[in-house]
């Protein structure tokens, strides 16, 4: 009996095919909302760190020591604590839009033309429930979906254009 080889799959080996784009574009959008989120909440936290200790400052050497130690502490806690926040909230908005894009590519001719821009439009919807926004900016974000799915369709086709030629 010949060993099998590690470069021939087993015919009864489970493959699974997932578009590239459903884990860089989320893996992104994390280390953005990390890094987004950091610098947010450890900003707020350092302000409200201040505004609740400005009625009684430090008067010895040893006092602005511990409570700049302090402060920095809490920085880095509200810092982590936006960061987790901000970056769940885009991982869920950018698997909105794959989600979506791919489901748009997946139900056919007519959908799949659409994709980009269908992807564009609901994502902004998504966005503007996870960020709770008013009426006007609503529409304003609506838009300006459209208009990314429409840049995303035009630069598609451009790449297609190019491949082909």
């Amino acid at each position: 009996m010949e060993p099998e080889s590690l470069a021939t799959p087993k015919k009864d080996a489970i493959r699974l095919k997932i578009p590239p784009r459903l884990y860089i574009v989320p893996g992104t959008a994390f280390f953005v909302g990390l890094s987004i989120g950091f610098v947010r909440g450890a900003r707020q936290t350092g302000l409200r760190f201040l505004a609740e200790n400005a009625h009684r400052p430090p008067r010895t050497i040893k006092g602005w020591y511990f409570y700049n130690k302090t402060k920095n502490y809490r920085m880095l806690y509200g810092g982590g604590k936006g960061a987790v926040r901000e970056g769940s909230k885009l991982v869920g908005i950018s698997l909105g839009w794959v989600g979506i894009e791919e489901g748009l590519r997946w139900a056919g001719y007519p959908w799949s033309e659409t994709a980009e821009v269908g992807a564009g439009v609901g994502t902004a919807g998504l966005f503007c429930v996870v960020y709770r926004l008013a009426w006007k900016t609503t529409r304003q974000t609506m838009v300006l979906g459209l208009l990314i799915g429409s840049c995303m369709k035009a630069l598609n086709a451009g790449k297609d254009l190019l491949i082909t030629q």
